[in-house]
């Protein structure tokens, strides 16, 4: 069967939900048994059959018979078939917002956070989904990963339908482009930060990469925004293939929007902003290269949306940070002490140069990387961290079902410098930063920012980067 016509019979059927979970369907719900990488949800039909299932959508290579009066509709493409069901199931409630996509390596968080700030500061309902956690209208929700699966967010945008949402700012992942995840969604404008050496695990080329983060400017039409990087290497290609009207943004001479005269400290960024018909002195305590390239990149998009351009400031001058992205600590030693996401050999350079450059004492930085990920960047991130720092705690991040060792063992072949230290225990790794700062120093814990667990074999504890640094600090008064 055809997607649209699919899309016909569930408007012609009475049913009462949609669910690609076989534990979330109810009576008369649509069960979607989505095909992925690693598991296929045909493998629950007869689950989703006992809960009261209707019909059933599946690959078109599932053989078997379902009982009488259930529906069994076979597809080629199961992804995209749930998020064109759930969009027509929650009567597409992305044609009633204005959805924004924020896809790219880094930064994606931090610009969602400030598109969140400026279209509150202009008068609008604002929703964000993310990485850090989902949230509108006052709530908030934890959130399992960037972008939701379709049906998830099918709802979850009917609801911000219901409750006046005027924008919704979605931080787009590589992979929920390539799964088809937000293909029931109409995006109003994209915003691209970077695109730098990331997730290979998964589409194995830098090739593939770009091509699944293409797919959300090709999908916009003539009326969307495309807000693009212009001193991104790939900055030609994505304003090729888009049909939006395209503004862009960067440091390089010929940026529409372009900062000059940056001074930096370590507690605040300030630089002049110019744009095609204004020019203004902008203040904010986001500190570093990177995140100057994040507020262009929503001031970028505010102008071209036609937000007035005292709101958008107003914002992003009264915005204090994205949790978990250079996040100061509250230190009184003498020292300070930042905890960021970075978890990629650009966003740990970008993060130790944004510290660097306001010449500390010493860089102190500690870190691991995550296993059953891509374990390419392990030696890259290995060579960044002990060039640009005077010293490197290896240790570890969320190894998963990994030995902890074999991932040290990958960072340190790509190191050079004789600069660093293993300490396994992350817990011990920190207290032992803290121990040997002196004063003028920078310590940066990179790797897990806002996360507030980690992941030990098949265990997850509660581990707090932020909350350990401040135990550390308290008993050593």
């Amino acid at each position: 069967m055809k997607i649209e016509e699919l899309i016909n019979f569930i408007r012609s059927g009475d049913f009462k939900g949609v669910s690609s979970n076989s534990k979330s369907v109810k009576k008369g719900f649509i069960f979607i048994a989505v095909k992925g990488a690693e598991e296929d949800g045909s493998r629950f039909i007869t689950e989703a059959l006992a809960r009261g299932a209707k019909a059933v959508v599946c690959d078109s290579g599932v053989r078997r018979k379902l009982p009488s009066g259930v529906y069994l509709i076979k597809v080629k493409n199961t992804r995209l078939a749930a998020a064109r069901l759930a969009a027509e199931f929650y009567r597409n409630p992305s044609d009633s917002l204005n959805v924004v996509g924020v896809t790219g390596t880094c930064g994606k968080t931090t610009v969602t956070y400030l598109l969140e700030a400026i279209i509150k500061k202009s008068g609008f309902k604002t929703a964000v989904i993310g990485t850090i956690n989902w949230r509108f209208k006052g709530r908030v929700l934890p959130s399992k990963n960037t972008t939701p699966g379709p049906v998830e967010l099918g709802s979850m945008m009917a609801q911000m339908v219901k409750e006046g949402v005027d924008y919704a700012a979605l931080e787009v992942s590589s992979h929920a482009l390539d799964q088809g995840r937000v293909s029931g969604i109409k995006f109003h404008s994209a915003i691209l930060t970077n695109i730098t050496h990331d997730h290979l695990d998964y589409h194995k080329t830098v090739g593939r990469y770009v091509a699944a983060k293409s797919k959300l400017f090709e999908g916009l039409n003539e009326k969307g925004i495309a807000v693009l990087n212009r001193d991104d290497k790939f900055y030609s290609s994505f304003k090729r293939l888009t049909k939006a009207k395209v503004i862009d943004y960067g440091l390089s001479p010929g940026s529409t929007v372009r900062a000059v005269n940056i001074k930096y400290s370590l507690k605040s960024t300030r630089f002049l902003l110019i744009l095609p018909d204004h020019r203004v002195v902008v203040e904010t305590s986001l500190i570093g290269r990177h995140n100057v390239y994040n507020l262009l990149a929503a001031f970028a998009w505010g102008y071209k949306e036609g937000l007035p351009l005292n709101k958008i400031k107003s914002a992003v001058e009264g915005f204090r940070f994205a949790p978990g992205r250079l996040e100061r600590v509250s230190c009184k030693k003498g020292f300070s002490v930042f905890v960021d996401y970075a978890h990629t050999e650009d966003a740990l350079k970008n993060a130790i140069l944004a510290l660097k450059n306001l010449s500390p004492s010493r860089i102190i930085t500690v870190f691991g990387c995550g296993g059953k990920r891509d374990v390419l960047k392990r030696p890259r991130m290995g060579k960044v961290a002990t060039e640009l720092s005077d010293l490197v705690i290896i240790t570890n991040d969320n190894p998963r079902s990994e030995d902890p060792n074999d991932i040290i063992r990958d960072i340190k072949s790509g190191i050079k410098r004789h600069n660093f230290s293993i300490i396994p225990d992350r817990r011990e790794a920190i207290r032992h930063s803290l121990s040997i700062a002196q004063k003028g120093d920078v310590i940066i814990v990179a790797g897990k920012g806002h996360e507030g667990y980690q992941i030990l074999g098949n265990k997850t504890i509660r581990f707090d980067d932020r909350r350990e640094i401040k135990i550390c600090l308290e008993s050593m008064n």
